[in-house]
C-alpha cells in the first residue's frame, strides 16, 4: 500500500494567487482607485444638488407661511384683511380625483398585469397589451388631459369641467405605471413556488392569487404608490379636465370645477400679488410632502410586507 503523503499536497494558503492577493496594492493602483471614487462621489453630489436645491428654496419660502389656518381655510380674496387664507378646497380636491384615479387604474392595472405575467404570457395578445402600456406610459401628460377633455368636457352629458373629467385624465396616467410595475414585481416571484403550489393539487387561479400576487405584493405596493405619487403632482391634465375654483369642490357633479393643489401653484406663482405668491410656496410645500408622505408609506408597507 502506498503511504498517503501530505507533503505532496500544496497548501492553498501559501499558493502564489493567496500571497498576491495578500499583498498591498500598488501605488499607481490606489491612486486610481481612489480618484474613481472621488468622482463617483462628486458625479452623486453634483446629481443632487438641484433636489436639494429645489427643496431648501421650497421649505425657505413655503414654511413662515404654512399655520393651520391656511390648511383649513379658503382661499381669501385678494387685499382682503383680516381674514383667513388658506387652500383646504384645493387638498380636498386634490384627494377627490386622486382617490378616484386609484379605484378605476388600480384594480384594471393589476388585473391587466396578472394577465400578462400569468396567463396570456408569450401570447400576441399580452405583447400587444404590453406594447400599448409602454408608449402610453411615455405620452406626454398634456395630451392626455387633451384627450379627456375631448371625451368628457365636451360631452353633451357633462358639457363642463369637473372632478370626473379630472379623475379619468389621472386614471389613464396611473394605468400603464401600475401595470408595467406589478408584472415586473409578479414576474420576480420564483417559478419552483408555482410548482411546489401546482404539486400541492392547487389550481391556477389559486396558485396565481394565494400564491405569485402574495409575494409580489411589495413590489405591486410599490407600484400603486408611485402611481399615486405621480397623479398626485400632475397639473396639465387638471387644467384642461377640472380647472380650478375658489370654493369647495362639489363631489361628482358635472360642469363644476373642482380645485386642486397643482393647479392652484400654477396659477398663484403667475399671480402679480404677493400674498397669492406666497401661498403657492405654501402650497408647494404641502404638495411636496404629501408625495414624501406617500412614498414612506411605501416604504413601511414594503417592510410590513416583507415580515410577514
Amino acid at each position: 500500500m502506498h503511504s498517503f503523503n501530505s507533503d505532496a499536497t500544496p497548501d492553498p494558503l501559501t499558493s502564489s494567487s493567496v500571497i498576491d492577493l495578500r499583498d498591498p496594492l500598488s501605488l499607481g493602483r490606489v491612486i486610481f482607485t481612489n480618484v474613481m471614487n472621488f468622482v463617483a462621489f462628486s458625479l452623486t453630489g453634483l446629481a443632487l444638488l438641484p433636489l436639494f436645491a429645489i427643496l431648501l428654496e421650497i421649505l425657505r419660502k413655503g414654511l413662515p407661511n404654512l399655520t393651520w389656518q391656511t390648511l383649513v381655510s379658503l382661499p381669501a380674496a385678494v387685499g382682503e384683511e383680516g381674514v383667513a387664507n388658506g387652500f383646504a378646497n384645493a387638498i380636498q380636491g386634490t384627494i377627490l380625483m386622486v382617490g378616484i384615479a386609484s379605484l378605476i387604474s388600480i384594480p384594471f392595472g393589476v388585473l391587466t398585469a396578472i394577465f400578462l405575467s400569468e396567463f396570456g404570457k408569450g401570447s400576441k395578445v399580452a405583447a400587444t397589451v404590453r406594447f400599448v402600456a409602454t408608449v402610453l406610459s411615455g405620452v406626454p401628460s398634456i395630451v392626455v388631459g387633451v384627450f379627456a377633455y375631448a371625451i368628457i368636457v365636451l360631452a353633451p352629458a357633462c358639457k363642463g369641467f369637473s372632478a370626473i373629467a379630472g379623475s379619468v385624465a389621472l386614471a389613464v396616467i396611473m394605468l400603464p405605471i401600475v401595470v408595467l410595475t406589478t408584472e415586473e414585481a409578479l414576474k420576480l416571484v420564483p417559478v419552483p413556488q408555482r410548482l411546489a403550489s401546482s404539486a400541492l393539487g392547487c389550481g391556477s387561479f389559486q396558485t396565481t392569487f394565494r400564491v405569485v400576487v402574495a409575494g409580489a405584493l411589495p413590489g405591486i405596493t410599490t407600484g400603486v404608490l408611485l402611481a399615486v405619487a405621480r397623479a398626485a403632482g400632475e397639473t396639465a391634465p387638471l387644467i384642461f379636465t377640472a380647472l380650478f375654483s375658489q370654493t369647495w369642490p362639489e363631489g361628482l357633479k358635472c360642469n363644476s370645477p373642482t380645485p386642486s393643489l397643482s393647479v392652484m401653484i400654477y396659477n398663484y406663482a403667475s399671480s402679480p400679488f404677493q400674498e397669492q405668491n406666497r401661498l403657492a410656496w405654501t402650497a408647494s410645500v404641502v404638495l411636496v410632502g404629501i408625495v414624501l408622505l406617500v412614498n414612506i408609506l411605501s416604504r413601511f408597507a414594503i417592510r410590513s410586507l416583507k415580515t410577514r
